[in-house]
């Protein structure tokens, strides 16, 4: 691509960052007139402070250099302009009073954390919450993290995650919204509205936009590895989330580790001025990755640290998440000249006009208590227990075994996730008790007072090769244990499910499985879980299937023995009631998958919206691309059962023809055919039969959530216009959009069968 390619060019900093610019992003022309006035009385070693942001930790962690000035001495010399892992509302507001009163110019320090789907109370792990396609939910989560956070004194979140992530080995697809930049834009635009509220409506706190960008397209799914990406790809698959947040008014973006094209993102200045703020209309400010900017040393792309923050900060990186690059050479850089006072005061503008626009200077404490955590416990866990409930995926259900009839004697939960309550948070919850979550069996049991349920861990999992975010991150690795003991857990198992009526398997992988620097080579079932499995299924008992994870996981064999699955996710505080809830018909399932189903690694990268070859996968003669398996996956995008039945007919389009300006209405009839509520998901994809380039066989371009009663119908319309038939042609090197002949199809999967067409002419 040969656009991705980094650029020191200081004219286009100081156009893409100029004052003018930024009046009319998401802060106001008060907040930059603020912090204009109050750059004309920062020294330059202050204004450098600005740019700093280092962790909060106080126990030594790998890979983190320790400090040995005290943080209280870098908040009064004016040397921090943000903290982040620090959550403690006391400890907030000594330092924060520590720069208020003792700090020469009185400049609140910015709290950030990883707020990534709870603070509180967790609510499901974001890909979960994409796999509810239901973003009014997403929303509802984001405004209860903030409020939550808020309380404690952080107003800003680095989240949400917006890489697009197509192969399932990469364990941080858990942050994201899965495959589709349909889905992933409108989760995208929920999340930030959630955060920060709307400019009618605005909530003191900021979401960060990251990570920016291509990080999800990593080598081999391999976290951290380069990731090479066509421009074309970037314009159509990776770019449309964050162009939504943007547009939602996002006020941070977060640049990204990884080589993009041979180029570290936090120094790449065409992802961080052309892409990001010039074509992307940012205006808010970045802040690199942890030590990103002292990283491009590491990464061979700067000669020494004051090589590296010169070319972050000419790049666009105005906050240096932990490396301390800045502090230590931008001093330096502005005496010799490489960097003039005027880049730097358009550094540290907007993270001074953040700070205005939060009220920080006016309002600058924490006001948690000690009874505000269990406060906004009892405030949200029914809506925690609601969202997890939504994002569950019903894969299968031979013969109905789903739901459980209430009136079920004994129960038998089996696998190491079922009573794992510190995994339920899921990752990134760093701030959750583990003592506040309810485990799946403590869930069942309590559905099932009447009932004999009882609970055997059967096996134990674990990581080959921990990283080094264990034991400091998450549950404590359980002690592995002795062969003798392993093989009498399994006879505990199988005797336990021998004596059941109806056997739970909850299996899957660790939440720190799912995790940054948690890749994997292989989608099976970690451990001797699929052993265990077929012991149990072989006893002839009715067996469920609970899958706890967030990448998908190769169940081909369950997918054939095991009459009832259902993709569980992690869904955080209330996971085990909002399970029990769907086991037994009060919640009904109606998540939908996010991310194409691999039948096993061997398939990765698979994704729906490939586009077509010479051979067409639905030609007369085609078997397989394969000679040792299916092409197609074992669960497609959007797929997903209910408890119900549901008919999708009557499509519709308001015409056949449309000029390239126009527009055509889509319209089906959905209708409840089972005998309880349920939800169902439509979705519209399209496909644009000729142009200057190929396009995908099928792009999702609407989609609708909604709840019928049983033998109700409804009408549901999606609009194709101009927005949805725009794409990036690398023919054109640019946007476009053209005449050609468009098919239509709506339904509730992306194998949608219920088809129409339409032309657009000149």
């Amino acid at each position: 691509m040969n656009k991705l390619r980094a650029c020191l060019s200081l004219s286009l900093f100081a156009l893409f960052l100029c004052r003018a610019a930024l009046s009319q992003g998401p802060f106001s022309h008060n907040d930059i007139d603020r912090a204009d006035a109050l750059l004309k009385q920062m020294t330059i070693e202050e204004k450098i402070g600005q740019l700093n942001q280092p962790f909060y930790l106080k126990l030594p962690i790998p890979g983190v250099k320790t400090d040995p000035v005290p943080y209280e001495d870098h908040v009064r010399r004016g040397e921090v302009g943000s903290f982040l892992f620090l959550t403690d509302a006391k400890e907030i507001n000594r330092l924060q009073k520590i720069a208020m009163t003792e700090q020469r110019l009185h400049i609140p320090i910015l709290f950030g954390f990883d707020v990534i789907h709870g603070f509180d109370t967790e609510f499901p792990v974001p890909l979960a919450t994409a796999a509810s396609w239901d973003p009014a939910m997403a929303e509802e989560a984001q405004a209860i993290a903030s409020e939550e956070a808020g309380h404690a004194g952080v107003r800003w979140s680095f989240a949400p995650m917006l890489d697009i992530a197509r192969d399932p080995r990469w364990g941080r697809i858990s942050e994201g919204a899965g495959e589709d930049p349909y889905l992933g834009a409108a989760m995208a635009r929920a999340q930030v509205r959630g955060f920060q509220g709307t400019p009618e409506n605005p909530r003191p706190f900021m979401a960060t936009l990251k990570h920016f960008a291509g990080y999800g397209a990593a080598e081999g799914g391999r976290d951290y590895d380069a990731a090479y990406i066509s421009e074309e790809r970037m314009e159509n698959v990776y770019l449309p989330p964050f162009r939504a947040g943007v547009e939602a008014g996002a006020e941070t973006v977060m640049s990204a580790y990884m080589d993009l094209n041979s180029v570290p993102a936090s120094g790449n200045a065409h992802l961080l001025q052309d892409l990001l703020r010039k074509e992307l209309g940012f205006k808010g400010f970045v802040v690199s990755d942890a030590f990103a900017v002292g990283s491009l040393v590491t990464q061979g792309f700067a000669q020494n640290g004051k090589d590296a923050a010169l070319r972050g900060a000419t790049a666009g990186v105005n906050m240096d998440m932990g490396s301390a690059t800045y502090l230590e050479h931008m001093k330096s850089l502005i005496d010799t000249g490489q960097l003039t006072a005027l880049q730097l005061d358009d550094l540290v503008r907007p993270i001074l006009a953040a700070k205005y626009h939060l009220g920080l200077f006016e309002h600058p404490y924490a006001d948690a208590t000690d009874q505000t955590h269990a406060e906004m416990l009892a405030k949200h866990r029914q809506a925690a227990r609601t969202a997890a409930a939504r994002s569950a995926v019903l894969l299968r259900n031979e013969g109905g075994l789903l739901p459980l009839a209430k009136t079920t004697k004994r129960i038998a939960v089996i696998g190491p996730l079922g009573n794992s309550k510190g995994d339920m948070n899921g990752p990134w919850s760093l701030t959750a008790k583990a003592e506040d979550t309810v485990s799946v069996f403590e869930g069942i049991r309590a559905k099932f007072s009447d009932s004999q349920v009882q609970f055997a861990q059967g096996v134990q999992i674990a990581k080959e090769f921990p990283s080094s975010f264990e034991g400091f991150i998450g549950p404590k690795i359980e002690k592995p244990w002795s062969p003798e003991e392993a093989e009498r857990q399994i006879k505990i198992a199988l005797n336990l499910a021998g004596n059941s009526d109806v056997v739970l398997m909850t299996l899957g992988e660790l939440s720190g499985m799912d995790f940054e620097y948690a890749s994997r080579s292989s989608l099976s079932l970690p451990g001797k879980q699929q052993d265990l499995l077929e012991k149990i299924q072989a006893l002839g008992k009715p067996v469920v299937l609970l899958l706890f994870s967030t990448r998908p996981l190769d169940i081909s064999w369950a997918s054939e023995h095991i009459p009832a699955i259902m993709d569980c996710y992690f869904g955080g505080t209330e996971t085990g009631n909002a399970v029990a809830d769907l086991l037994v018909g009060d919640a009904v399932p109606g998540g939908k998958l996010p991310i194409t189903w691999p039948r096993n690694a061997g398939q990765v990268t698979i994704y729906y919206s490939h586009t077509t070859s010479h051979k067409p996968y639905d030609s007369a003669d085609f078997t397989s691309r394969y000679w040792d398996l299916p092409t197609s996956p074992l669960y497609s995008f959007g797929y997903g059962l209910s408890y119900s039945t549901f008919s999708i007919s009557d499509l519709h389009l308001s015409g056949k023809t449309s000029n390239l300006d126009g527009s055509i209405t889509a319209t089906v009839t959905i209708a409840n055919t089972g005998t309880r509520a349920a939800d169902e998901v439509i979705q519209l994809y399209l496909h644009q039969r000729f142009g200057s380039a190929s396009r995908p066989v099928r792009e999702l371009k609407g989609f609708r959530r909604v709840t019928l009663q049983a033998g109700q119908k409804q009408e549901i319309s999606f609009s194709i216009g101009r927005e949805e038939r725009n794409y990036w042609s690398a023919a054109k090197n640019g946007w476009v959009v053209e005449p050609s002949d468009f098919d239509v199809w709506v339904g509730n999967s992306s194998t949608a069968a219920l088809h129409d067409s339409f032309s657009v002419v000149k």
